[in-house]
């Protein structure tokens, strides 16, 4: 493993733990005191807690030992690894977050739903992005997105309004059935909106006479692979040569900044594609 390897290895766990941090934070910090009952192996958890009085961390931990297995059946190894890190870390952090907050920091119910879904969706995203998962109905979902073009945040919120309204058996409560689907349907709303942002890609078609410096720059500077084209003006009628780039929404500034300095008079075009699959992007499920 060469040094750039390394790196962005590192900064995947850590943004991988970063974002199990915050999640655990909406879940401990705002959904449970707030005595919401919210979907998946958390909200199993939750109504054990408040029921029998068991420790929402180890509970969680030991619920999902067997979708653990599972995962790492279906989804390969490498997910096994990180899910089983995500599970026990994101356990830690709701034993040690839940023992020192019992009343959420915010009074107004609502608010503390709103906060918490959001910070909740916001670290679970972070965690779905970086390969691995805090366990529960995420493992579900990822396996089953493994095989099938499905939105995570639409299948989990399926999944979790049947946990959701399960609920009701037990505290007898509209109200709490309620704030719980509320709960999800932020968190899903969130996770997409999260995912769809870092997946998003552009389409580059660049016109210039330094295309040789420009190509240079572009793979060996920005990193991103291009497709050279022939073309031809239709009102000049001269041989020109255009440089296809598909990269990352968020790569697009820095590879505007290189053109810009290789060739300010460069003529761009930049389009948003729906969908790019193949090495570097997206895997096609069908």
């Amino acid at each position: 493993m060469n040094l750039t390897d390394l790196r962005k290895n590192l900064q995947s766990w850590f943004f991988l733990t970063l974002g199990i941090a915050i999640s655990a934070t909406g879940w401990a910090g705002f959904i449970i005191p707030s005595k919401i009952i919210g979907g998946g192996v958390a909200g199993i958890s939750t109504v054990l807690h408040y029921a029998m009085g068991f420790n929402i961390g180890l509970t969680l931990l030991l619920l999902n030992a067997v979708l653990i297995l599972l995962a790492m059946k279906i989804v390969g190894a490498s997910f096994g690894v990180k899910t089983i890190y995500g599970v026990a870390v994101f356990s830690l952090f709701l034993s040690i977050i839940s023992h020192y907050t019992t009343e959420p920091p915010i009074a107004e119910k609502f608010m503390a739903t709103l906060t918490g879904s959001i910070l909740a969706g916001i670290g679970g995203s972070m965690v779905f992005i970086h390969g691995g998962s805090t366990g529960g109905t995420d493992i579900i979902a990822m396996m089953i997105s493994k095989y099938r073009n499905i939105s995570l945040g639409r299948l989990l919120l399926y999944i979790d309004t049947v946990i959701i309204s399960s609920s009701f058996l037990l505290f007898r409560s509209i109200e709490t059935m309620v704030y719980g689907l509320i709960t999800m349907a932020i968190l899903a709303y969130t996770v997409d909106t999260v995912m769809s942002g870092t997946k998003q890609t552009v389409q580059f078609f660049i016109f210039s006479k330094k295309h040789e410096e420009l190509s240079h720059h572009i793979i060996n500077v920005a990193r991103r692979g291009l497709t050279v084209l022939p073309g031809k003006g239709g009102f000049s009628g001269e041989d020109v040569t255009v440089l296809m780039v598909i990269a990352k929404k968020n790569e697009s500034p820095a590879i505007l900044r290189l053109i810009k300095q290789v060739d300010p008079d460069a003529f761009i075009t930049m389009g948003s594609v729906m969908g790019v699959y193949g090495k570097g992007f997206d895997a096609i499920k069908a």
